[in-house]
């Protein structure tokens, strides 16, 4: 919110010598954020007068239609000033800037010959004084609002500090200059006065009985006041103090019933509504909107009405969207002498209901969704009647009310409690001082408990920890001790927990990068990824971001592709990425989520029924090799990713958590058949990786040969604590050996087979070659087995029987036959 100071300075004692940065030092010290602090007038200098238009000259041989204007400003004789504006007439009072004078953005106004005459001085629009954003046409300042030639400097109190305020939903009652004088006054220890203390609500002489409003759904409302008014006068002109007090808190000065309905708000914090009396069929009714249709509102737009909306209607159809905008039908125009004032309690919930079914979030709804005193109905429609009798000349013709004054309840408050909940030492005088500050009724003092009533404005205030919180803001946060609570130390990461940040630590490391998506997906992606079993049961969100996602991911695939395909879109040709995330799978029966009351802490029992209706959603890790692994450089081609890199990607994570795997041949979407592994552990499918399938590849417009891998990471066992083994010294023995295979064998079948048939002394083995030209099905394994004793040198004869072995046990295994050509 904006708050002028001159504003703030008429309800609250602020000390001449302060600056608005210590102003905005004592607002955050009771808990308020200012955003901005901003300094209008700066810049602008002298002289700058008020002009009356005596005459004007419509000079049109240019392209441009121009005015060559008479004015008189005061100084005895007329001065010309030539204007392109044509919003004004003879007889209008306008802002001249006389040369000499400094407008905002250092411009300097000086005697000027153009359009073949000479201008001296320039007419103002409200943007180049800096006073708003309007620029269609001159300020017209109301007729006889100040003599010719008077200070408009002073008379428009240009120059001011206009503090801009972030305030929490809880604190409705500081969208107002009442609530916000209220604040910095305790803040910085001066008096203030409240503005409704000078209100008369009662006795106002009247002429008649005006028009009734009754609440006739009970939730919808718990008071409001309608008072009548004749005689208005329509043309009458909004003073200057009222519309710059306006403009200054960010709004637009419209017409003088519109503009005291707004003034009214801003000051006290209530919404008023002004309805033209002459359309008013009968008496006023707050109602839900029923059977009731549609409603064109004030921004020219109709809106289709639900049944459970909230409107104010007379006896035949809905005037307004209570709370949030009035209605075009009987709006107060230029027209306008009778007018019917409203003021209401609106339920809050209702309220916030009307403006988000409609998109309409207005000053009004802002306010009324926060929930605003319940006693300002009375005064602040009372205060709107005032100034409409006594800047539009109209007469009271009759108040009606309808609902009651609720009483927020009595709080049993220990004021103990404020020291053991702040940690500080804070006496009972203090908080009995300090919640009187905030409006509170402190009774039963003498005794343990306290009975504390807030006050109406404070809804918010429902706790004794509410009450606490109002005492701390109140004798400054700065004054609590900064000390650590009594909690026990954290035993630090899960296992789980550890085991994820190695791993994405151990992929950054090898050059992949990570990256988070959304876990929302499409249905024609899961039929393109061709997912089918349990990884096509997917959960539908029930109002979910976009319609084009509906659906909960079951698999890390498409969104990592989605990524992948927008950095190849930009030119990014080369990369490898990964993702750790939950995916979502629909498996097993419905369940009911088991929702808990908010009355008191849940039991373990409804703790237990919390989790077991939430279905599982484990952890998996993804990843997209796209492009070439080496870049091509003076020294090589590079080398491009290959099927093989995706599926060593898993083995070595594996590896590093020392855990056993074994691998198998797979054929899985959406995967290149006979181009993709599935990985077991503990003789389950852990993992799947390869390379993708055309189709995919073409869909995504990636580069050929792009692979992919998934790890389902909630299924891998523990680790095993790491054993430490006896380092060897000996030299060691190395033997090379090519076995011709089936096609289908895995190499890793041949691999067991070579280890279990090699005997203990095998220290390693590694594949080195793979040669698939040897003849029609068959394919040749070339593997380097490296053997070593831990207490003396092998010899080459005992090197050779263990390799003899090793190839003994995997033709047995696999029907290996050892290469000979």
């Amino acid at each position: 919110m904006r708050v002028p100071l001159s504003w703030l300075k008429e309800f609250a004692e602020i000390p001449v010598d302060i600056s608005p940065d210590e102003i905005a030092i004592a607002f955050v010290r009771v808990g308020f954020e200012v955003e901005g602090i901003e300094q209008t007038g700066e810049g602008i200098l002298g002289p700058i007068v008020v002009g009356i238009v005596k005459a004007i000259d419509e000079i049109t041989e240019f392209k441009k239609p121009i005015r060559w204007v008479e004015l008189d400003c005061g100084e005895g004789a007329s001065r010309f000033v030539v204007c392109g504006a044509r919003n004004f007439t003879v007889g209008d009072y306008v802002v001249v800037s006389l040369p000499g004078a400094v407008l905002p953005g250092g411009f300097t106004i000086s005697k000027r010959e153009t359009y073949g005459k000479t201008s001296e001085g320039m007419i103002c629009s409200s943007r180049e004084l800096g006073l708003s954003q309007e620029h269609d046409g001159i300020l017209v300042l109301p007729e006889g609002c100040a003599m010719p030639g008077e200070d408009v400097i002073s008379l428009l109190k240009v120059e001011d500090v206009i503090f801009d305020i972030a305030v929490n939903p809880d604190r409705g009652y500081a969208l107002s200059i009442r609530g916000m004088a209220r604040e910095i006054a305790a803040s910085l220890g001066t008096s203030f006065q409240d503005p409704i203390s000078t209100i008369e609500v009662k006795g106002i002489p009247s002429t008649g009985n005006g028009v009734a409003i009754s609440i006739d759904d009970p939730d919808a409302a718990s008071i409001v006041y309608i008072r009548s008014l004749e005689n208005f006068g329509p043309l009458s002109r909004t003073p200057i103090w009222m519309s710059r007090k306006i403009e200054k808190c960010g709004m637009r000065s419209i017409s003088l019933a519109v503009d005291i309905t707004n003034y009214v708000m801003l000051e006290l914090g209530q919404p008023l509504h002004a309805f033209d009396t002459a359309k008013i069929n009968g008496s006023l009714h707050i109602r839900r909107a029923g059977s009731s249709k549609t409603l064109k509102t004030l921004d020219g737009q109709v809106r289709t009405l639900k049944s459970e909306d909230l409107v104010v209607a007379d006896d035949e159809k809905p005037l307004a969207l209570a709370g949030t905008m009035g209605g075009e039908h009987s709006e107060v125009n230029e027209f306008t002498t009778s007018i019917s004032i409203e003021a209401a309690r609106f339920n809050p919930v209702m309220i916030a209901k009307n403006a988000k079914s409609h998109r309409i979030p207005s000053e009004a709804s802002k306010r009324l969704e926060r929930g605003v005193d319940c006693n300002l109905a009375e005064f602040a429609s009372a205060r709107a009647l005032e100034l409409m009798m006594r800047l539009g000349g109209a007469r009271h013709v009759g108040s009606h009310m309808s609902g009651e004054l609720t009483q927020l309840p009595t709080i049993q408050f220990d004021p103990h409690y404020a020291s053991v909940l702040t940690g500080a030492d804070i006496t009972r005088e203090v908080v009995q001082s300090k919640l009187v500050l905030v409006g509170c009724s402190v009774e039963n003092i003498n005794q343990e408990l306290w009975d504390v009533t807030p006050p109406s404005w404070r809804i918010d205030l429902q706790s004794p920890a509410d009450l606490v919180e109002e005492v701390a803001r109140m004798v400054g946060y700065d004054a609590i001790p900064s000390l650590l609570p009594p909690r026990q130390v954290s035993p630090g990461l899960t296992p789980a927990q550890l085991r994820l940040r190695n791993i994405s630590a151990f992929l950054a490391h090898r050059g992949l990068v990570e990256v988070q998506t959304y876990p929302f997906v499409s249905l024609e992606t899961m039929q393109l990824m061709g997912f089918s079993g349990d990884r096509a049961k997917s959960f539908r969100i029930l109002n979910p971001m976009s319609n084009e996602a509906p659906l909960l991911r079951t698999h890390l695939i498409p969104g990592l592709l989605e990524v992948a395909e927008r950095n190849v879109g930009r030119g990014n040709k080369d990369f490898a990425l990964f993702e750790i995330g939950s995916i979502f799978r629909a498996l097993g029966p419905d369940r009911e989520f088991a929702a808990p009351g908010i009355s008191a802490r849940p039991s373990q029992e409804a703790k237990a029924a919390i989790f077991a209706s939430v279905p599982d959603q484990p952890i998996h890790l993804g990843a997209v090799l796209v492009g070439k692994d080496e870049p091509e450089s003076w020294q090589g081609k590079g080398r491009e990713y290959v099927w093989n890199d995706a599926i060593e990607l898993v083995t070595s994570i594996l590896d590093a958590n020392r855990i056993e795997w074994s691998i198998e041949r797979s054929d899985f979407a959406p995967w290149h058949p006979g181009k993709c592994a599935e990985i077991l552990v503990e003789e389950k499918v852990v993992a799947h990786a390869g390379e993708l399938h055309p189709r995919i590849v073409s869909a995504y417009g990636l580069p050929e040969r792009a692979c992919a891998a998934v790890l389902n990471l909630s299924a891998l066992p523990n680790s095993t604590l790491v054993k430490v083994a006896q380092f060897g010294t000996m030299p060691v023995a190395v033997q090379d050996v090519a076995l011709v295979v089936d096609a289908n064998v895995p190499a890793s079948r041949v691999e067991d087979s070579l280890r279990l048939g090699a005997g203990p002394l095998l220290e390693s083995i590694r594949l080195f070659d793979r040669y698939d030209k040897i003849g029609e099905g068959k394919v040749s394994l070339a593997f380097t087995l490296t053997f070593r004793a831990l207490d003396r040198t092998l010899t080459n004869s005992e090197v050779s029987l263990m390799r003899e072995a090793a190839a003994a046990a995997a033709k047995e295994a696999t029907g290996a036959e050892i290469r000979t050509a």
